[in-house]
C-alpha cells in the first residue's frame, strides 16, 4: 500500500522591535525529535537551505529564518549586533509555539546559534555549529574592508572573485569535492547581488567588526556538536577545535571540503544534523574524521 505523505510549507511574516523578518515552516507531521531552526550565513535566505528539507523532515519540522538584516527582511543597522538577532530567534519560536528547539547555525549562523543556547537556555535541545570561529580574524577584517571599498568603486566582479577566494580554500590545498562548480555557482551568485542585497551584505560584514563574534558566558547547557570541512581556511579545524574544546563539545571535520561544506557534501551534512539531532551515533559516518570530545570547562 503506497502512502501519501503530504509536506506542509508556510511563510509566516513576523515583527521584532520595530524590524519585520520571516520564517518558513514546514513540516510533514514527523516528530522523533524537537524542531530544527536553521541559521546560515551572510548572503543567504530562508531559501538558501530548501533542499535539506528532503532530508529533514522524516524527523522534525525544519524553521528557516529570515532575521532582520538579511534577505526579503527589513535592513538592519549596524548598531544592532549578535544579542539583538539572538532575541529575534528566540521571538520566532514563541511566537510559532514551537518550544524547545534544535539549532543549526553555519558561519555568522553559528554566532547567532550560540547567543540564543546562552541567552535562552530553556529554549533550545541540541547545538549544532558549523565553520565558526571565536572572534573574527585578521584576514577576515581586511578583506571586509577591501569589499566596501571594491563596492564604493563599483568593482562587483573583483570582489566577487575575492570573496570566492576568501570563503573557500585554494587549489591544491586539498582535495574539495565539486570545487569548480561550487567556485563558478558562488562567483556568479556575489557578482549578481542586487543593489539591496549587495547594502545588506556590506552592512553585514560591518557588523562582523562592529560586534564580538561570541562571548564566553554563560555556559552553554545544551549538548553541542562544532564541525567544518577538514580543509576550510576562513574557520580552520584549529580554531573549530578551539571553540568545541570552550563548550565542553565534541569536535569533528567533514572530508574533503572546505568552508562551503553545506553545498560541497550536502546529502552528508544532512545526515550529519538528522544523526545529531536524534541521537544517533556519529563514529561510523565515513564521511567524518574522528569525532572528539572535549570535557566541560
Amino acid at each position: 500500500m503506497t502512502r501519501n505523505i503530504t509536506i506542509q510549507v508556510t511563510d509566516e511574516e513576523l515583527e521584532y522591535r520595530g524590524f519585520r523578518f520571516l520564517a518558513r515552516v514546514a513540516t510533514m507531521g514527523s516528530s522523533a525529535t524537537e524542531a530544527v531552526v536553521i541559521l546560515g550565513g551572510s548572503s543567504q535566505d530562508r531559501f538558501s537551505w530548501l533542499r535539506y528539507e528532503r532530508w529533514l523532515l522524516p524527523h522534525t519540522t525544519v524553521l528557516s529564518l529570515e532575521l532582520p538584516g538579511y534577505g526579503d527582511a527589513d535592513p538592519l543597522p549596524v548598531e544592532y549586533g549578535t544579542d539583538f538577532l539572538a532575541d529575534a530567534v528566540r521571538h520566532a519560536t514563541e511566537a510559532l509555539a514551537l518550544g524547545r528547539v534544535n539549532v543549526f547555525g553555519a558561519c555568522f549562523g553559528a554566532s547567532i546559534a550560540l547567543r540564543f543556547a546562552q541567552r535562552h537556555p530553556d529554549r533550545i535541545a541540541r547545538l549544532m555549529l558549523g565553520g565558526t570561529a571565536v572572534e573574527i580574524s585578521p584576514e577576515y577584517a581586511a578583506a571586509a574592508r577591501r569589499w566596501r571599498r571594491m563596492v564604493d568603486e563599483g568593482r562587483f566582479e573583483d570582489m566577487a572573485r575575492d570573496m570566492v577566494e576568501q570563503f573557500m580554500a585554494p587549489p591544491g590545498h586539498g582535495v574539495v569535492r565539486r570545487r569548480a562548480a561550487v567556485a563558478r555557482l558562488m562567483q556568479q551568485r556575489f557578482a549578481n547581488l542586487s543593489e539591496r542585497e549587495l547594502a545588506m551584505d556590506i552592512t553585514h560584514h560591518e557588523r562582523l567588526l562592529a560586534h564580538p563574534w561570541s562571548l564566553p558566558e554563560p555556559a552553554v547547557t545544551a549538548p553541542v556538536l562544532v564541525f567544518t570541512g577538514e580543509h576550510d581556511t576562513i574557520t580552520p579545524p584549529l580554531v573549530g577545535r578551539r571553540v568545541a574544546a570552550g563548550l565542553g563539545a565534541r569536535f569533528t571535520t567533514i572530508k574533503e571540503a572546505d568552508h562551503l561544506v553545506q553545498i560541497e557534501r550536502d546529502a552528508d551534512l544532512a545526515d550529519l544534523m538528522a544523526r545529531f539531532f536524534t541521537d544517533q551515533p556519529l563514529n561510523d559516518a565515513t564521511y567524518l574524521n574522528p569525532v572528539e570530545g572535549f570535557d566541560s570547562p
